[in-house]
């Protein structure tokens, strides 16, 4: 595809390098020519000097060929203008923009042909906060993932000495497990992919990704290490727009405490907030985290716009006595180191926008697509289409299905039914197809796979 990408900030760089990597004629634009030489030095990418918004910059960046626009500068009003100018003046096919302020977001009916013509809004402060949700209200859990509209979910887990599956084999989980629908994805161990086979054996530290049903993730993960207690109280690190969000989000369930450095800021965040109690001071202040019960609290969150910051207050946190620590980390680079160390999760908005973007570039009809350990495995919803004649996946069992190395299909949504994917199991047209593939240059493969002939069509 032919992508315009605008800002070279952290989100336009790695949207940049993910969506290059995968042989998309890819332009960046921005203001800053010193950035853009740096990136385009690294990247086989054109650059171009100059604001978004500007007509005449995105008809430089080749707005009349583009198949796709993504605004992603500082500016929403920025992103907002370029959208208008790319559907008025070049008819851009699909316009992305990164919003961030809620003043635009809670008002959706503004984005349509007749006022804002955006295909998709992308607020990585949200997609963040929903993650962390997600992480908190699944106590042990290293990632998790919704698949068709929530009815089936895709959970990280590092396998526990006590987990009730560790020296098992897998196809002894039905009868370890019975009544739960599952399946192992991919597994991990010390950092290498291990294609799940029926008389694979988990380990302990191994890194297991399974997909069930939502109301089965906690039976699963049972299983594979002694069930957390579920978590009471939290401590957020910075009051941005993350922890505001996350803090608004948790206090209905959750005892939350946020510490903000800015005197401001904090009164703003202690006036919006009904439960959560906000503190002024320093993250990194060891005898602030001491004196508000850092040893008793079941999750630390370090949240602001500092990486260096978030790390070192993560790893203090940890020390002192935090259960679980979690740390917001911008630069990927980063997010490896720390999850080898101390800190137990880093959380990276880059690869969640890139996800949401990644169903929008894949061909055929993908509805939903995830970037996995920081870029290296992706895990998507491709809906299948046509028939026996004009199909490579409808009316054939997955044994029959040619799949790339590296690929498993986890699990089948049949309307309300939840089919976990067996060798027997046959596809149907409108049956929605989670895969993993934990080698994503294969996946070109896999969207031939859900492309229909033009039979079909």
């Amino acid at each position: 595809m032919k992508i315009i990408i605008l800002g070279a900030g952290q989100v336009g760089r790695s949207v940049a390098t993910n969506l290059a990597g995968e042989s998309n004629d890819i332009t960046l634009v921005d203001v800053d020519g010193k950035q853009l030489k740096d990136i385009g030095d690294r990247l086989d990418i054109r650059t171009i000097e100059g604001s978004g918004a500007h007509p005449d910059v995105l008809a430089r960046a080749g707005g009349e060929e583009a198949d796709m626009l993504i605004a992603v500068t500082r500016s929403d009003e920025v992103n907002i203008v370029a959208c208008q100018v790319a559907y008025s003046l070049f008819s851009t096919p699909t316009k992305v923009a990164r919003i961030r302020s809620s003043a635009y977001i809670s008002h959706p009916e503004l984005f349509s042909d007749k006022l804002f013509p955006i295909d998709m809004l992308i607020s990585p402060e949200e997609l963040v906060t929903n993650s962390i949700k997600r992480l908190i209200e699944n106590p042990g859990s290293l990632q998790v993932l919704d698949f068709a509209e929530g009815k089936v979910q895709l959970v990280a887990v590092k396998a526990y000495h006590d987990g009730l599956l560790v020296g098992h084999q897998l196809r002894e989980l039905p009868q370890r497990i019975p009544g739960v629908k599952t399946r192992v994805a991919a597994i991990f161990r010390k950092n290498k992919p291990i294609f799940p086979q029926g008389d694979t054996v988990i380990e302990v530290d191994d890194e297991v990704f399974f997909t069930a049903p939502q109301e089965d993730i906690p039976k699963m993960m049972r299983q594979l290490r002694s069930l957390d207690k579920p978590y009471k109280r939290i401590m957020l690190g910075g009051g941005g727009s993350v922890g505001h969000r996350l803090a608004k989000v948790l206090e209905r369930n959750y005892q939350v405490k946020v510490i903000e450095a800015n005197p401001s800021r904090a009164k703003y965040l202690s006036e919006s907030l009904n439960k959560g109690l906000v503190l002024v001071g320093d993250i990194i202040n060891e005898e602030l985290l001491v004196d508000e019960g850092i040893e008793d609290i079941d999750v630390f969150c370090a949240l602001t716009n500092d990486d260096a910051v978030n790390i070192l207050a993560a790893m203090l946190a940890k020390r002192l006595g935090a259960k679980k620590v979690m740390s917001l980390i911008n630069r990927g680079v980063y997010a490896d180191l720390v999850e080898s160390g101390t800190v137990d999760i880093a959380i990276s908005p880059h690869q969640a926008t890139i996800g949401i973007l990644l169903a929008q570039i894949r061909r055929g009809d993908v509805v939903a697509a995830h970037s996995l350990r920081h870029g290296a495995v992706e895990a998507f919803e491709a809906v299948a289409h046509g028939d026996k004649s004009s199909s490579k996946v409808v009316g054939r069992s997955i044994e029959e299905i040619k799949l790339p190395s590296g690929t498993t299909i986890g699990a089948v949504v049949r309307g309300d039914e939840v089919l976990i994917a067996h060798h027997d199991t046959v596809i149907e047209s409108g049956d929605h197809v989670i895969l993993f593939l934990v080698d994503k240059r294969r996946i070109s493969e896999v969207e031939r796979l859900f492309q229909v002939g033009f039979g079909f069509l």
